[in-house]
């Protein structure tokens, strides 16, 4: 199934329903239609063209007074304004979505396809082929095709030929094999554009493979590294020979099969118990070495403390912290609803007492936040009845009586979906499009000091978290960026956010980011969330959510390189958090995961049993009853809090930690 974008699950879902009722549907209404009166619907690479659309009668007469609403199905594709007026960026075929609401609760929807031409071609580069290849190896040709925007064709292939088949041959995928020394001219070619590279094939020196790794015996996601060195006849270390890495295996569950990832680096990991071997190759000649691979075993048992169910709206994000009289409280936000946000005292959490409530002029109080010394809340509203939304700033020194010292609107009109508490600094989104920095230490009168903003076509974002001076942010298909607004870094501050780093990932769907640096692995990494609506956002029933974590190696800033995952069949991640080297990820329908993430990360590590538990929040007088959608995981003294959107805010416990049984508990 191919993914709806998240993105416009995400805003233009959740805008259509902020304009009508709850429950209502996307309907036809009966002998009307929506007409596009624009004739010519193909353009060129960015070019501007102005869409007209109105509603017709059966009878083909214009009916007057409908409003017409128009949306990108891929923003980086091409924009479109309130007016029709659409640019393009990028060639293909792509969705344009045109509604029209009524007063009565029903809207028209007409999806029109808009065909952006491709430019001709122009160049294709055959890249990164070794000055020497030795006869017998075999190696990938990186071969691009590229148009006159210099935009690279990535669905288009070449065809490869070698002048001189006798001396290199190459596959339907881009492989070399070198068969004996001499030099051959490798020609890639698609309509009437070639490139071209010449290719020295010398003879193999290497005669023996010398491979060792670093332990024998591991577990199941632990990372091995292997290393092979090849040697001529007289010894001597042959530094340019290409070495491929490969394995086999197999399980000690007969059921299961061996699988694991080995990169061409020497990095092995393994997702199930058994024996491996892995296979260092190089011109002809190749070498093996056995490992066996315990099962993991870090499984553990959770117990439900203890619940504060919210059975009349959803429930929304959440933030737990220690209160100035050392008792512990919870916040927990709303959706779609009234503008409430509920306080809690969770200091016995098998007991979740409701102590005071906020209302604020908003449909959806989204995200919480409470500052370090626990004085001060914040919390955003989307919705607002005069469409001035912004933040609100609370005295929260006694949350059984909280007060509002102040609201904040200025550049925060459009609604502020999240936001972060730093060092007396609200990182605040705008619109869903960049975010500001607002001085909050005289909270009664808050003031802007600096700005975040990408300058990417139809460029979003979702999320902000800020930890050590650098602010996290999730923009969604221009992916994680990291700003220095405090580090030093990047020579950033509050005043002067400075950008230093990126990775974006092939779905587009950054939604979260949390940054975790590993003791244990010495490593850098930065996790980035999915939020994936695969059968769309269904406000009064339960729903099923996709996507995943990418677990990003940061720890070279300028390459950063995605190694891992987390993904739970049938289930979409939402918010998590990392305590030591523990996740507690909330994943929607598939409810609370807790998952080891000591050591070196690589793989798919729900595969590799790093899964230590789960818990489904479900209870009968939910907002929609026995329905989990778990939105987020905080630790706080040795609980696990979460909120469910559907049924309010809980608390787990993880049973202690037991020395690991070293035997192979697998066979």
């Amino acid at each position: 199934m191919k993914y709806l974008r998240p993105l416009i699950l995400h805003t233009l879902s959740l805008l259509i329903l902020s304009l009508l009722p709850l429950g209502a549907r996307l309907q036809a209404q009966e002998n009307i239609e929506i007409k596009i009166a624009t004739k010519d619907l193909k353009m060129n690479v960015n070019e501007t063209k102005t869409i007209s659309a109105f509603v017709v009668d059966s009878d083909g007469n214009k009916v007057e007074g409908r409003k017409i609403m128009y949306y990108s199905s891929d923003g980086k594709a091409f924009e479109i304004d309130s007016l029709g007026v659409l640019k393009s960026h990028r060639p293909g075929i792509h969705n344009l979505i045109i509604i029209s609401p009524d007063p009565d609760g029903k809207f028209l929807r007409k999806d029109v396809p808009i065909k952006i031409k491709f430019p001709p071609l122009a160049k294709v580069a055959i890249k990164d082929v070794p000055d020497k290849v030795y006869a017998g190896s075999t190696i990938p040709l990186d071969i691009s095709i590229f148009d006159e925007l210099e935009m690279e064709r990535e669905d288009l292939s070449a065809v490869v030929s070698s002048s001189d088949r006798k001396i290199a041959v190459i596959d339907k995928f881009y492989n070399l094999t070198a068969l004996k020394p001499g030099k051959v001219a490798i020609t890639a070619s698609i309509e009437g554009i070639s490139g071209k590279v010449n290719v020295n094939i010398s003879e193999n020196p290497v005669r023996k493979i010398n491979l060792t790794v670093d332990r024998d015996e591991a577990r199941t996601g632990d990372v091995l590294r292997f290393k092979a060195t090849a040697v001529d006849k007289n010894g001597k270390v042959v530094k340019d020979a290409l070495i491929m890495y490969t394995f086999e295996g197999q399980a000690y569950d007969v059921s299961s099969s061996a699988s694991g990832l080995i990169r061409q680096d020497g990095r092995f990991v393994a997702d199930e118990a058994g024996l491996y071997t892995i296979t260092a190759s190089a011109g002809g000649y190749a070498t093996r070495k056995a490992v066996e691979i315990e099962k993991r075993n870090v499984k553990r048992k959770i117990e439900l403390v203890g619940k504060g169910i919210v059975g009349d709206k959803h429930t929304s994000d959440f933030w737990i912290w220690e209160g100035i009289d050392g008792k512990d409280y919870g916040v927990t936000g709303t959706w779609g609803a009234d503008g409430t946000a509920y306080f809690w005292d969770v200091t016995n959490p098998a007991n979740i007492t409701k102590i005071d409530s906020v209302q604020v002029d908003a449909r959806t109080v989204n995200d919480v936040k409470v500052s370090e010394d626990g004085k001060i809340c914040v919390i955003s509203r989307e919705g607002a009845s005069n469409r001035k939304n912004g933040i609100v700033i609370l005295d929260v020194t006694n949350p059984r009586d909280v007060q509002i010292i102040s609201t904040f609107t200025e550049n925060l009109t459009g609604g502020v979906h999240n936001l972060f508490i730093y060092k007396d600094h609200v990182y605040a989104l705008s619109a869903g499009q960049k975010y500001y920095v607002i001085n909050i230490k005289d909270p009664g009168n808050p003031a802007i000091v600096g700005k975040f903003e990408l300058d990417t076509p139809h460029h979003a974002i979702h999320d902000v978290w800020v930890d050590d001076g650098i602010a996290y942010s999730s923009n969604w298909s221009d992916g994680i960026q990291l700003v220095d607004v405090g580090n030093g870094i990047a020579g950033g501050s509050p005043e002067n956010p400075v950008q230093f780093a990126s990775y974006a990932y092939p779905s587009g769907a950054n939604h979260a980011t949390f940054p975790f640096k590993s003791k244990s692995a010495d490593k850098f990494y930065v996790i980035g969330g999915d939020e994936i609506f695969p059968y769309g956002l269904n406000v009064n029933g339960p729903n099923v959510a996709g996507g995943f974590l990418h677990f990003i190696d940061f720890t070279d800033l300028k390459n950063p390189d995605e190694i891992a995952r987390f993904e739970v069949p049938g289930a979409g991640s939402h918010n998590y958090w990392v305590d030591g080297e523990t996740l507690y990820v909330a994943f929607y329908n598939g409810g609370v995961r807790v998952v080891d993430i000591s050591g070196e990360l690589m793989g798919d590590l729900y595969k590799q049993g790093r899964e230590i538990a789960f818990i489904l929040p479900s209870d009968p007088d939910g907002y929609i009853p026995n329905s989990p959608f778990t939105w987020g995981a905080q630790l706080h003294k040795g609980h696990i809090f979460y909120s469910d959107w559907n049924s309010g805010l809980w608390s787990a416990k993880l049973e202690p930690e037991t020395p690991s049984d070293t035997k192979l508990e697998s066979r």
